[in-house]
C-alpha cells in the first residue's frame, strides 16, 4: 500500500521499563485517527526466546540491545516512511496461552514509534523527528514493574525482582539513561499525571498534521 502525502513525521517515543512510556503512546494516539497516526512498537522485534544472551546465572537478559532485531526494526521503520505497509507477528511475551496475531501497521502522516532502546540504534534515531524521553524514579519503575509482570502477567517474584537487579537497571542506566540529555522532551512521570507534557505534544502533533498532509 502506498500514500501519496508527503515523508511523514516521525515521534519517537523512549523510557525505561514501565516508565509509562506505552501509557503516554497509548494516550497520545487515542487523540487521533487512525488515518492520522500509525504506532509501531519495538515490543515485537524481540528475537526467539532461544537466541537469548543468558547471563551467569542461567538467566536469559531480555534488556540488553542484543535481544531485540534493532536493524529489522529500523528497516521496517523506513518502510512505513516509503508508504509500505509492516506486517509482524505479535510478540507474546513467551506466553504459551497466548495466540499472536498479525500486527498491520499502515503508514500514516504521524508516525509513532516506541520502544526502550529506540535512541540506541543510530538507523532508527536517523528517522526520527522529534524525541520524546519518558522519566521516572527507579522505585516507581519497579512497583510498575512487579504488577505487571508479577501480578498481571503471573512471573516468578522472585524472578521478576531479579530482572529488574541485574538486567533492567544496569541496561537502563547504560544504554537508555545517557539519551535523556539528548532528547527533544522529557516528561516526567513520578507519581503525578503527564497530563500538561500530553497536551503540548498533542497540540504540537495537530499543528503539524496540516502542513505535511
Amino acid at each position: 500500500m502506498k500514500i501519496s502525502n508527503n515523508t511523514p513525521y516521525i515521534i519517537g517515543i523512549c523510557g525505561g521499563s514501565a516508565s509509562g512510556k506505552t501509557k503516554f503512546l497509548c494516550d497520545l494516539r487515542n487523540s487521533f485517527s487512525d488515518e492520522q497516526i500509525s504506532v509501531l512498537s519495538l515490543d515485537n522485534y524481540y528475537r526467539p526466546y532461544e537466541e537469548q544472551f543468558i547471563d551467569e546465572n542461567g538467566v536469559e537478559n531480555f534488556d540488553i540491545p542484543s535481544s531485540i532485531d534493532l536493524i529489522a526494526f529500523a528497516k521496517d521503520l523506513e518502510k512505513l516512511r516509503n508508504g509500505e505497509t509492516i506486517s509482524k507477528p505479535e510478540y507474546t511475551f513467551n506466553n504459551p496461552n497466548i495466540i499472536p496475531k498479525e500486527i498491520i501497521t499502515k503508514p500514516a502522516p504521524i508516525i509513532l514509534v516506541e520502544g526502550i532502546f529506540i535512541f540506541h540504534q543510530k538507523e532508527i534515531t536517523d528517522q526520527l523527528d522529534l524525541r520524546i524521553f519518558v522519566e521516572a524514579k527507579a522505585h516507581l519503575m519497579i512497583k510498575r514493574r512487579i504488577k505487571r509482570d508479577a501480578i498481571e502477567r503471573n512471573y516468578d517474584m522472585d524472578d521478576v525482582l531479579y530482572r529488574f537487579e541485574y538486567h533492567v537497571m544496569p541496561a537502563y542506566e547504560k544504554y537508555i539513561l545517557p539519551h535523556r540529555d539528548t532528547s527533544d522532551i522529557v516528561i516526567p512521570n513520578n507519581g503525578t499525571t503527564f497530563e500538561k507534557g500530553l497536551a503540548v505534544v498533542k497540540a504540537h502533533c495537530k499543528n503539524t498534521l496540516p502542513s505535511i498532509n
